[in-house]
């Protein structure tokens, strides 16, 4: 059916490494000269990511075409799911915001996404040499396979071979790995065409004889790499669960004049990655904090995206971290928030049409900014590049279902210019009198360095980290060197007859 040749990337569970792995292939290829692409079934994550032409996608997938050199499409990541809380989740659908998914109507929705899912592909195999695909969590979860359109039932339609990545960090990687193949069906079993051992510390010597001892003990299938730790990859997570491990609590370097930001880590947190370059910078303290004993006196407070603001807000109340933001704020903190964080800066925000509570909802904001939000029925997503009064501008992405209104006291933050490539005039966000509170809709800001630089210095700090683009280019090399040095390349080319 196929006429891209292909890979599929599956994991014993959730975080072994299938993301970075599938752009860590994804780049290794696109050095060869292949015209390759990502392809992911099905996400679930509230960290997404707009296209070229307005569409919404996992952030996992924009990584991955970023590293083979291509624009995103939503045919890399046909369905997203987008979880809301209580077993609810938001279906963006070919890049569109498409209902609303339970626990109890999954199966009614099986059928219309994977037709959409195999029309996906197709197209997008027929424009590539070669497509990375990439499972979602484990294929051995024999509670939900009836219902999974993402792992082995995709790689049967694609004709793909699968390599099965386990994570030796986590420790049981032999039982992890021998246990998925024991849980699939014989047809199953042959899908899978070798393993992978990810994140290995230390002399693969040490192994011994246990590659051996697992082949023999897991149908046969070869160890066609083990790939050593990585240690400080500077690369997007696909979900926030990266957020719970302590890489993710940056400390300031020894030594180093520093300013301490707070990023607040909501519990339904999105595009948590646009703030990595502030982690990247020598001179900042960036810190996720999800207690108000742990706030602390930073000099600057950052309200992220999410995908609840109504319930995440409720959250801050009841964690008493907004009586703690405000505090800080009285200490003489900056208060900054993004997307569903400006909502929550607001005097107001209110649900008419019952997009994320019952409908005519209305709830008080933090009051920090002079502003009401209103949720619309239709969703926003676009790219955007978003012009400073001093006449800068800063390029990212928007991804919102509120329109909010300034009232007296607040001037917008800035003006978009120019949405999917096509020029508007329409203010964005909104600035305290003092310039001490700031809020906008523009995803992915603190990646423009010239802005970067520019608050940091207006915090005190002095921006010495490295350019984005340039870092986030080095970073998919070293991905790509990594498994060219530790994984059999010859045998994964023939398998995939590349």
């Amino acid at each position: 059916m196929s006429q891209a040749r292909n890979l599929m990337l599956l994991g014993t569970h959730s975080s072994a490494g299938k993301s970075l792995l599938t752009a860590g292939f994804c780049r290794l290829f696109a050095r060869m000269g292949y015209r390759v692409a990502p392809f992911k079934a099905q996400n679930m994550s509230n960290n997404a990511g707009v296209t070229p032409e307005g569409g919404e996608m996992g952030r996992a997938q924009i990584m991955q075409a970023e590293a083979a050199g291509i624009a995103p499409h939503t045919d890399m990541n046909p369905v997203l799911l987008k979880p809301e809380g209580n077993r609810r989740s938001q279906v963006v659908l070919n890049g569109c915001m498409a209902g609303h998914i339970e626990a109890a109507n999954w199966l009614e929705w099986k059928s219309l996404l994977w037709e959409h899912v195999r029309a996906a592909y197709a197209r997008l195999s027929a424009r590539y040499d070669l497509i990375i695909l990439e499972g979602a969590g484990s294929p051995a979860e024999i509670n939900l396979k009836a219902g999974d359109i993402a792992n082995l039932r995709m790689a049967r339609f694609a004709n793909a071979p699968c390599l099965l990545i386990g994570d030796i960090d986590r420790g049981g990687v032999f039982a992890a790995l021998a246990g998925t193949m024991l849980l699939l069906e014989p047809d199953e079993r042959a899908l899978i065409r070798g393993f992978l051992i990810n994140k290995f510390r230390g002399d693969p010597a040490l192994l011994g004889d246990g590659l051996r001892m697992l082949q023999a003990r897991a149908f046969n299938v070869p160890t066609l790499g083990v790939i050593p730790f990585i240690p400080n990859l500077r690369l997007a997570e696909e979900d926030a669960v990266a957020l719970e491990r302590p890489a993710a609590q940056p400390v300031a370097q020894t030594g180093s004049p520093c300013v301490d930001i707070a990023i607040i880590q909501l519990p339904r947190i999105a595009n948590f990655d646009e703030f990595d370059p502030l982690l990247a910078e020598p001179q900042a303290r960036a810190r996720y904090v999800g207690r108000a004993e742990d706030l602390g006196r930073p000099n600057a407070i950052i309200l992220p995206g999410t995908k609840s603001t109504l319930a995440d807000l409720a959250w801050l109340r009841e964690t008493a971290l907004d009586q703690a933001i405000l505090r800080a704020h009285q200490n003489g903190a900056v208060v900054v928030g993004i997307c569903g964080g400006y909502q929550m800066l607001g005097r107001q925000v209110s649900d008419p049409h019952g997009v994320e509570s019952e409908p005519g909802s209305t709830v008080s904001g933090l009051g920090l900014l002079p502003t009401v939000t209103v949720f619309a029925a239709e969703k926003q997503t676009c790219q955007a590049i978003l012009r400073f009064p001093d006449g800068q501008s800063a390029r990212g992405y928007e991804i919102h279902v509120g329109e909010t209104m300034l009232l007296p006291g607040a001037t917008p933050f800035g003006e978009i210019v120019a949405r999917n490539g096509q020029p508007v005039r329409s203010p964005d966000g909104a600035v305290s009198a003092d310039g001490r509170v700031w809020g906008s809709y523009l995803h992915g800001l603190f990646e423009n360095d010239a802005f970067r630089r520019r608050w940091l210095a207006d915090l005190g700090a002095l921006s010495d980290g490295p350019a984005m683009g340039a870092l986030r280019n080095a970073e998919y090399d070293r991905l790509a060197d990594t498994l060219a040095a530790s994984v059999d390349l010859p045998a994964i080319r023939r398998l995939m007859g590349a």
